[in-house]
């Protein structure tokens, strides 16, 4: 296996645009559209967002994005891996590297949203490995049957 790489990236970019717009068709899929929180590609830059890409040989197969929500609090967006990337790490590594650009840009709280269904349980688990836990709402997120809230102090 090639070593992975963590990189900046953009959303218009041919090979994360298609990443993002699957990971967008996924999640509404998963979740009515009242309950579903993904942004779509084209509105990551106007959020201000981060966005990191994972690579091996140079095929992007993970992304996931970072904004700011506060003075000294971010949100974790979009964390997806390619279907045919998982297993390998991506996801543990994006999420750290997520984290330390966090740090590096002065924030001390991350959190974020995703889904409490099934299908997320790979997902709430790396995010509680990595020492997240379960909060409240924040932000301008409701209560929400179908959501899960998580937050880490950083």
């Amino acid at each position: 296996m090639d070593p992975l790489s963590v990189t900046f990236e953009q959303p218009n970019t041919a090979d994360v645009r298609a990443l993002l717009e699957r990971h967008f068709a996924l999640m509404r899929s998963l979740s009515p559209a009242e309950s579903c929180h993904v942004m779509a590609p084209e509105t990551l830059l106007d959020a201000g967002a981060t966005l990191l890409g994972v690579r091996e040989a140079g095929v992007l197969v993970g992304v996931g994005a970072l904004t700011r929500i506060g003075d000294d609090a971010g949100e974790l967006k979009s964390m997806h891996t390619a279907q045919e990337a998982r297993g390998k790490g991506v996801a543990r590594q994006l999420l750290q590297a997520l984290l330390q650009e966090a740090r590096d840009r002065g924030m001390t709280q991350i959190s974020l949203e995703t889904g409490s269904a099934a299908e997320f349980q790979a997902a709430r688990s790396l995010y509680e490995s990595e020492g997240f836990e379960e909060c409240p709402p924040f932000g301008a997120y409701q209560l929400d049957p179908l959501s899960t809230f998580m937050t880490l102090r950083l």
